[in-house]
């Protein structure tokens, strides 16, 4: 049987979950709030994530990290600009 669905719907909720947070960053600009330090270690984190994902061939742990990592360094570029 085929559990892929499992990883599809956790990537899609966790990621989802992480689209608000982001889009209100981009959209004021505002990133006083957030930790440079961690989203430095939270987007290398998604990184390495990323690049497991394709050594084992997970295709939901691919797409959802993906979609996170050009989330996040969308927002680590944000900050370090307005930061």
């Amino acid at each position: 049987m085929d559990n892929d669905w499992i990883g599809y719907a956790a990537a899609a909720l966790t990621t989802g979950s992480f689209l608000p947070q982001a889009l209100l960053i981009i959209r004021t600009r505002q990133t006083s709030g957030i930790s440079l330090g961690m989203y430095v270690i939270f987007t290398l984190g998604v990184a390495m994530w990323l690049l497991y994902g394709a050594l084992v061939g997970n295709w939901p742990m691919i797409a959802a990290n993906t979609v996170t990592l050009a989330l996040a360094l969308t927002i680590l570029v944000l900050k370090l600009r307005h930061g």
